[in-house]
């Protein structure tokens, strides 16, 4: 017997139709095979794919499976809030834990209009480039050194989906980015980075900072607007003493996805300890239905 699958289009870190970052969300994905989800997020290939399945405990409320057109992916920050975008429209809760393979998230409803907001524990920041890695980075880029931020040394984000970030000094730099993609996905596994995040600390549209990413080794060329990379530069700016807590979090909005003709924006706040130390990491936005369809398997 064919499995009837609904499936929803979804622009999310942005309350506008055709901007931010469009994912796909698949109910009643239970009954799917391991190959017809990779099958069907190639088919969609609209960045990322979100399976919602039913909870296998009582310590969560849902899963849920990502996969790129490529590969399956860890964790998924856009495609979580696409996901629950949709769990709102069939059945409002104000928080639902979600578990994926890195665990369990947290998902909140935030106020009427302000979207949802995903917790984390914070994303580990790993080593600094070296010299001779980062003078192979800059011209698959388009980059030079005269553009880099001095005060944001490059450096490897993230374990299960890991992330280079690399700060320039602003966003004529960004604008001037010309990715060489097949030449930085080869590199992505000798550098240990599956993508690269651009960023830089002076942004427009009333945001603290903007950014660009490329993930070419995960079959995404650009990324619109990456919501665990915001969680990773947000951790990144506090060890860096580049983003001042008040109390015990320290807030900042990022902007991306403007080269795209995508825009949209990531809220970001990160908690820290009683030594400075980040703790944990929160990204919100909010998400728009764009359509949805059924398909039968």
């Amino acid at each position: 017997m064919a499995n009837i699958v609904r499936i929803f289009q979804v622009d999310a870190f942005t309350s506008t139709q055709f901007a931010g970052n469009p994912a796909s969300v698949v109910l009643d994905a239970d009954g799917l095979t391991e190959s017809q989800m990779r099958s069907l997020a190639r088919e969609l290939n609209k960045g990322d794919t979100a399976f919602v399945l039913r909870p296998t405990a009582d310590d969560h409320d849902i899963g849920v499976r990502f996969f790129s057109p490529l590969k399956e992916m860890p964790f998924v920050g856009h495609a979580t809030l696409a996901a629950h975008a949709v769990l709102a429209r069939q059945s409002p809760r104000p928080l639902r834990r979600q578990k994926g393979s890195t665990g369990i998230v947290e998902v909140q409803t935030l106020p009427i209009g302000a979207g949802f907001s995903i917790r984390q524990p914070a994303p580990a920041i790993g080593r600094t480039l070296t010299t001779v890695e980062l003078a192979q980075v800059l011209p698959l880029l388009g980059l030079s050194t005269e553009q880099l931020d001095a005060s944001c040394p490059a450096r490897i984000a993230g374990t299960a989906s890991t992330r280079l970030l690399l700060g320039v000094r602003d966003a004529a730099a960004l604008d001037a980015i010309q990715p060489r993609l097949t030449a930085l996905s080869a590199l992505s596994s000798q550098l240990g980075a599956h993508g690269y995040f651009v960023f830089c600390r002076t942004a427009r549209a009333g945001c603290d900072t903007e950014a660009r990413m490329f993930c070419p080794a995960l079959g995404i060329d650009e990324d619109p607007v990456s919501g665990n990379a915001h969680a990773m530069l947000g951790v990144y700016l506090i060890e860096q003493g580049l983003l001042n807590a008040r109390g015990a979090v320290a807030r900042f909005i990022g902007a991306q996805g403007m080269q795209m003709g995508r825009p949209g924006r990531v809220a970001v706040e990160v908690e820290v300890d009683g030594t400075g130390k980040a703790s944990a990491a929160s990204i919100a936005g909010q998400a728009v239905v764009v359509f949805e369809s059924e398909i039968s398997l």
